[in-house]
């Protein structure tokens, strides 16, 4: 079989996912469109060379509906030969979908394929696609539904992470990306948003507050309080599933969870031929990918379960990976998962992530994936793995190499 590797990765800056967040007036559409066009234009290549391009869209519905992948490749004049998909694996659909342009290279059915997604929070609210598993009551009730606040303030109470903790690692987070930023650390793969008229209208992340202290913080009610404890409260149904933990206690708010942003990512991926027919160096290479289910009612702690199914396959240990990638969509879940696999923290997004820039979901994942391969580029390190929590109880993660 043949080996995938990375030869590009390209996101665009989060916008603030709300009416006046600078990407509002730009549609789904055109944020896939210009992520393409970069993939294409950065590196010079025909594309009646990528066989296929698959983005993740977590709420593909009204105008991020209708296969928004392959709509994307006609709107950014690709070859009309160019396939296009898109999938739906929750906050995991970004990084499962490079995943699946991976396994394509590798069992040769493409030379070239593009996986990535796209999400516009502000035009599309998080929802919209509704689903029988928050609403139908049968289906809800058979597999103890709650919301993932519920589930991260679950972690947070069984684990023992107090307020202070989830509060701490936010404020951190913000530290670090301000300083990522500053110290110009995403001027590789960044591509400014333009609009119609060809005006850029964003090419920072604008979610972040990087004045953020403990005393702000503070300040801030919990999120999940209202809907976990007013009767009949969804910490009703995750205490039947976890009997031992007494209360829950309730910690997040948004300043410790993920920020509701717009955004979008490509990731090229190729085998070694094609990349030799443009010239093009790999940067890295993709050693193996995994997905896993876990327990749905706590529904966020299945990052370490699938790290450590991956690294078993690869016959790898926690030791071996330079850096750790972990989607921030609460801050007990990466304080769980750097205490379930012994991870020191300053191995472990140390960029920032998602509570202090934003979580585009069917995006963040080929985002993430692209801040990490920088990261190892700019500090020569050379082995890293890229995670998501997953929506209904699942894990998805990869290990890369750089080259």
């Amino acid at each position: 079989m043949a080996e995938a590797y990375i030869y590009d990765a390209v996101r665009t800056p989060r916008g603030k996912g709300r009416p006046d967040g600078s990407l509002h007036e730009i549609t789904p559409i055109q944020l896939a469109t210009q992520v393409l066009q970069a993939v294409r234009d950065r590196n010079n290549i025909d594309t009646a060379d990528v066989d296929d391009v698959v983005l993740g869209c977590v709420a593909p519905v009204g105008e991020q509906g209708s296969d928004i992948a392959r709509v994307a490749v006609l709107n950014a004049d690709y070859a009309e030969t160019t396939a296009g998909v898109q999938i739906n694996r929750f906050c995991a659909s970004g990084l499962e979908a490079v995943n699946m342009a991976a396994a394509k290279v590798i069992a040769g059915e493409a030379e070239f394929a593009i996986g990535g997604g796209v999400e516009s929070m502000s035009r599309i609210p998080m929802g919209s696609d509704g689903g029988a598993w928050p609403m139908d009551p049968a289906v809800a009730f058979k597999t103890y539904f709650v919301p993932q606040g519920v589930g991260a303030d679950l972690i947070a109470t069984k684990y023992g992470f107090s307020r202070d903790d989830v509060d701490a690692y936010a404020v951190e987070s913000q530290k670090r990306a301000a300083r990522s930023w500053a110290e110009n650390r995403f001027a590789k793969s960044i591509i400014p948003v333009k609009d119609v008229i060809g005006e850029v209208v964003l090419d920072r992340d604008e979610h972040m507050r990087p004045d953020t202290d403990m005393q702000s913080l503070a300040s801030l009610k919990a999120s999940f309080t209202d809907i976990g404890e007013t009767m009949p409260g969804f910490d009703h149904v995750a205490l039947l599933r976890y009997p031992e933990v007494e209360r829950i206690n309730h910690v997040h708010h948004a300043g410790n969870s993920s920020g509701i942003v717009d955004g979008a990512s490509a990731v090229l991926v190729g085998n070694k031929a094609i990349g030799e027919k443009y010239g093009l160096k790999p940067r890295a290479r993709i050693k193996g990918m995994a997905s896993i289910g876990s327990e749905p009612a706590i529904m966020l702690t299945g990052p370490a379960l699938v790290s450590q199914k991956l690294l078993k396959r690869l016959g790898m240990s926690v030791s071996d990976i330079d850096l750790y990638e972990l989607n921030e969509a609460f801050a007990s879940v990466v304080l769980r998962y750097m205490q379930a696999l012994d991870i020191p923290h300053d191995k472990i997004n140390v960029c920032g992530g998602a509570i202090a820039m934003g979580h585009p979901l069917g995006a963040t994942g080929g985002m993430i994936l692209g801040t990490v391969l920088d990261e190892l580029e700019r500090t020569g390190k050379g082995t890293a793995l890229i995670n998501l929590c997953v929506g209904a109880g699942m894990g998805t993660a990869t290990v890369i190499e750089r080259i």
